[in-house]
């Protein structure tokens, strides 16, 4: 089994707008956290793209990826993801040619097939829904030829984006992009902080497909995780319930902003609603130190997975940036210990 401090640890951010809070400072902490990150030896900081969400601050994906960009100055930035059917492959191209021209070496661009959002809300982005993301797969190919080197009389290039080796990775929370992203010798990365039960299938469906390509010569998974580490197990347990309740209003159809932690969530849910939000939630780590270390070598013993990216929704953003901190702790100290 890989030790902790063997893999990269990445974060997973949803610029969380807090309740009464507006997004400027959602995209505010998001920098500051993303600071904190890159401070701590994270590889990675990505965003997600999501729409008519008054909780989520990060819709236009790119744009924020360059606030944060501008703001860092080591740690990788990118998308997890972009809902590529909600977009001509053009207009990626060129957004995140610019975004790697302004920020050499230090892009990613994850990309899925959902929408992001409601039915209505996806009819708004793409006009039609006719193919409602049966398409990834042309639209991915279309993409990337984009991102290759022009071929002769080609009429129409993305400036700047054309040539650029800018690493796609597909995400997924089933088996439909693990497929597709091995048979395309892809990078994948598993949504594991919402669907925990197929994180075993998609992964092992993604290894025995993969075939060696240009990007990678054997699979890289990456594994999207909930963790919410604090100095105590039951201080942990309370930071939770601001996820809980962001899962049980979805499951209720009544999204909206970041709630603050409750003391007892039986006062809030039903059983029949608390089973619905567990069995979204039901894979993530939430404790202490010790908690937490146990959790993660758990989950890399099950998976075997390449990479962490780390996703904490915490109300207070000081308990937020303290969570980071405790997991990096906890992955120092792994270190540590098989060194001595």
């Amino acid at each position: 089994m890989k030790n902790l401090s063997e893999i990269p640890f990445s974060v997973l951010d949803l610029a969380p707008i807090n309740l009464g809070s507006t997004p400027s400072v959602s995209f505010q902490n998001s920098l500051d956290l993303a600071r904190h990150a890159e401070r701590l030896g994270y590889k990675r900081f990505w965003l997600a793209e999501h729409h008519n969400m008054t909780g989520i601050a990060s819709a236009a994906t790119s744009v924020v990826i360059g606030y944060i960009a501008g703001g860092t100055s080591t740690i990788r930035v990118g998308a997890g993801g972009i809902m590529l059917p909600n977009h001509a492959p053009l207009v990626i191209a060129e957004q995140f040619g610019t975004l790697e021209s302004l920020f050499p070496e230090r892009i990613d661009l994850g990309l899925g097939r959902a929408p992001g959002s409601d039915r209505v809300t996806a009819h708004a982005l793409r006009r039609t829904l006719q193919n409602d993301g049966d398409d990834f797969p042309e639209l991915l190919e279309e993409l990337r030829f984009f991102f290759g080197r022009p071929v002769e009389n080609q009429k129409v290039q993305a400036v700047p984006g054309a040539g650029m080796n800018i690493p796609i990775w597909l995400l997924g929370s089933s088996g439909f992009s693990a497929n597709l992203a091995g048979q395309l010798g892809l990078p994948f990365a598993f949504a594991g902080h919402f669907s925990p039960d197929y994180i075993l299938p998609a992964l092992k469906l993604y290894r025995e497909s993969f075939e060696a390509s240009d990007e990678l010569e054997k699979p890289y998974a990456m594994l999207a995780m909930n963790v919410v580490a604090a100095d105590t197990d039951e201080e942990a347990q309370f930071l939770a319930t601001t996820q809980f309740q962001s899962f049980l209003r979805l499951t209720r159809g009544t999204p909206g902003q970041m709630l603050p932690p409750v003391k007892n969530m039986d006062d809030i849910w039903t059983p029949q609603e608390k089973a619905a939000v567990e069995s979204r939630l039901g894979g993530s780590i939430i404790g202490s130190a010790a908690t937490v270390k146990n959790g993660l070598e758990r989950i890399l013993e099950e998976t075997a997975a390449d990479e962490l990216m780390l996703n904490a929704m915490i109300f207070d953003h000081t308990a937020r940036l303290r969570s980071y901190e405790i997991v990096a702790e906890v992955r120092n100290q792994s270190a540590l210990a098989q060194i001595g």
